[in-house]
């Protein structure tokens, strides 16, 4: 059934704020790092060919795209009727590839300050999720702890890209501090395969962005493996993870061949006191963009039916980027109560907004 009635109170859990120049972090770096301004590559190896930003976002004031909190105001939150727009960051995003794990940190302390002092003031839509670098896990804590308390902070943002699996034991440091704070980590493609991560696909590097790109849900899979079989949702029962910008439709056949692997195999986990797809119905979201589109828009129902979709999904515009999903066109055959509660009621419940 389509359903025409436009949702108020949208809550997008996908928004990229730019900078309007590589100065912007200048004032809110440590004077040690000050002599590096600006931010050093990660060897990203895959760029698109078409750019990564909506050639209509470019704000009438000249600065960037998606560095005008005013402009984003008036062309992202205001025609669409938005409650929030969750701010993770552009650039920042793929430090978490930095050789150099000093550096990195530094680099998060200083945008989540500049967002702090510089986006959240200008209206109350802005919140968003602080950024921590993977590298020290113990140093990514202390940020968590220093920033969390912030009430326009309300998730954890990290890269999908990285040397080792997410569930791995060194991480829990940062996982403690976003349970002990209430903060979900957020975790968000952009860097696969750049400066110290491991290659973006399991067969190793793809020629290509159009490769690139479609094989992200990789990532996701091994990530979320990680994460239950190696036990954090049981010794961290508060703790949360947002899949962004991953896809969706992946996510049934693979809970169904790791519940049956677990069946077989669960001497190797005994941790573990549940099937690993209730732990991931328990503590996993997913943002809608980019939202699956087959010829046959009810073979994505179908799917939606195979997973909790109602209770695990996030909406999620990409703003500005280029795959930007507008929500009056996507989710267009759900009935109006399932599209509420991926558009606005599971958001406000996860990120605690009021």
């Amino acid at each position: 059934m389509t359903q025409e009635k436009e949702i108020r109170g949208i809550v997008d859990c996908d928004v990229h704020n730019g900078f309007r120049s590589g100065d912007d972090l200048f004032p809110y770096l440590d004077d040690a790092w000050k002599s590096q301004a600006g931010l050093r590559g990660g060897g990203l190896p895959y760029i698109s060919p078409i750019g990564n930003k909506r050639k209509d976002a470019n704000p009438p004031s000249g600065l960037p795209v998606g560095s005008d909190p005013e402009y984003m105001i008036e062309h992202l939150i205001e025609p669409f009727h938005m409650d929030y727009a969750l701010l993770c960051s552009d650039a920042v995003i793929g430090v978490s590839a930095f050789a150099d794990p000093d550096y990195a940190a530094a680099v998060c302390r200083a945008y989540n300050d500049y967002v702090i002092a510089e986006w959240f003031p200008v209206s109350p839509k802005f919140k968003g999720f602080l950024c921590v670098a993977m590298q020290d896990p113990a140093e990514a804590a202390r940020e968590i702890d220093r920033i969390g308390p912030h009430p326009d902070i309300v998730g954890v943002s990290v890269v999908g890209g990285s040397p080792m699996p997410y569930g791995h034991r060194y991480y829990y440091p940062v996982y403690e501090a976003c349970e002990r704070n209430g903060l979900p980590l957020v975790i968000h493609p952009g860097a696969e395969g750049a400066g110290i991560f491991n290659p973006p696909t399991a067969v190793g590097y793809v020629s290509n962005y159009l490769q690139w790109h479609t094989c992200l849900p990789q990532t996701y899979m091994a990530h979320l493996v990680s994460f239950v079989c190696e036990g954090v949702f049981e010794k961290y029962p508060g703790f949360k993870v947002v899949l962004s910008e991953g896809g969706v439709s992946w996510l049934p056949p693979l809970l169904w061949r790791l519940d049956k692997n677990f069946k077989a195999l669960r001497s190797s986990t005994p941790w573990l006191k549940r099937l690993p797809s209730e732990y991931v119905r328990d503590h996993c979201y997913m943002t809608t963009q980019p939202i699956e589109e087959p010829d046959n828009p009810k073979h994505l129902m179908s799917i939606f039916d195979m997973f909790d979709a109602e209770n695990m999904l996030l909406f999620s515009s990409d703003y500005p980027h280029w795959d930007f999903d507008d929500p009056r066109k996507i989710l267009r055959q759900l009935p109006m109560e399932k599209k509420e509660k991926i558009y606005r009621d599971n958001a406000k419940a996860l990120f605690k907004l009021p």
